[in-house]
């Protein structure tokens, strides 16, 4: 599935840098244009996505959920971040995709309530 984002990616007329993940997460680094709307650009990518999945795949009961997450990188970081999307299940031996990004959102000053990220 990683492989298949960079076409909608493309589609959506956007620049898949970087796209990988585990079985319950993917994380795409994406260059946007000034004029996309990413709630837009993203909920294009799950709707075509979804699609892909349920038809070629044959999962018929897979659903992405309902929110994600959405985040600037410098370009002085990107390169850190295309090997922290690379290294994603040697990463999460050791801590839980939940784990990391609540401490995530903490480390950075971003306020949220638990019962609406997951």
């Amino acid at each position: 599935m990683h492989e298949y984002l960079g076409g909608p990616v493309r589609a959506a007329d956007g620049i898949p840098e970087a796209i990988g993940g585990t079985a319950d997460h993917v994380h795409l680094l994406v260059g946007l244009r000034a004029t996309h709307a990413l709630a837009t650009f993203v909920q294009d990518i799950k709707q075509t996505s979804s699609r892909w999945i349920h038809e070629t795949i044959g999962v018929k009961i897979f659903a992405w959920q309902a929110g994600y997450g959405a985040f600037t990188v410098s370009v002085s970081n990107c390169d850190a971040v295309k090997e922290y999307i690379a290294n994603q299940v040697e990463h999460h031996r050791t801590k839980t995709f939940q784990e990391e990004y609540g401490a995530f959102l903490q480390k950075h000053g971003v306020e949220y309530d638990e019962r609406y990220l997951w």
